[in-house]
């Protein structure tokens, strides 16, 4: 039978939202794996909207699920029917809609709090032994929430190919361990069952950012 997996999208743009190519390339590998993907949002306000041509707030007001349902097709549900009995992996792409949307990450980085269902799901899946796929940003979710888990979001080491570092130290306060790894390499926290990738956390071509959500899902589905 297929593996049903969870995917959770936090709406749709990389400023505000889902980052849409790392959304996209996690459906496409679960397609290819023979996988079935399920797609979810919260029915929630938006924190903002951003104009993704200025790269600034606008007075616009957008919902998460309203705008997580242009990637899905409009084939996607609301995250509060989630069931974790019926699925057997979760995954959640990145973008700044993780630490918007889905948390307070963006305005209060490790002291952050992280949305009631979308912790409720987390909790639910790491619960029932069921893998867990994060890449780029969203890994700081199971940092908040699974101290002493193993993460990569690419390098601890600020720099122009990983601008975005600084990131890996606010986890490690938060007392997990965090692997430095290529944006093509993924890491497997086999105890907690989670498989992290960096994706555009690195300045890396979007086709090495496609190969490393690749190998994520591929893992992921390995522990499925």
């Amino acid at each position: 039978m297929a593996k049903r997996v969870a995917v959770v999208l936090a709406g749709c743009g990389v400023f505000d939202g889902s980052e849409v190519h790392e959304a996209s390339a996690v459906l496409v590998h679960l397609s290819r794996e023979g996988a079935q993907a399920e797609v979810y949002a919260p029915n929630v306000p938006q924190m903002h909207v951003v104009d993704h041509v200025k790269g600034q707030p606008t007075q616009e007001q957008r919902n998460v699920l309203v705008e997580s349902a242009r990637i899905a097709r409009g084939n996607i549900k609301d995250l509060a029917k989630l069931d974790v009995k019926g699925l057997d992996a979760l995954i959640i792409p990145g973008g700044f809609g993780v630490a918007k949307n889905l948390s307070t990450w963006a305005t209060q980085g490790k002291n952050c709090s992280i949305s009631k269902e979308v912790e409720g799901v987390l909790r639910a899946f790491h619960a029932a032994h069921k893998p867990i796929g994060l890449c780029c940003i969203s890994p700081v979710l199971a940092a908040k929430l699974f101290p002493g888990c193993e993460v990569t979001v690419g390098h601890d080491t600020e720099c122009e190919q990983w601008p975005y570092a600084k990131t890996a130290e606010a986890m490690k306060e938060l007392g997990c361990r965090h692997v430095n790894s290529q944006v093509t390499e993924v890491h497997v926290d086999a105890r907690n069952r989670l498989v992290t990738t960096s994706a555009f956390m690195c300045n890396a071509p979007i086709h090495q950012v496609h190969d490393g959500i690749g190998n994520m899902v591929r893992e992921l589905l390995r522990l499925a």
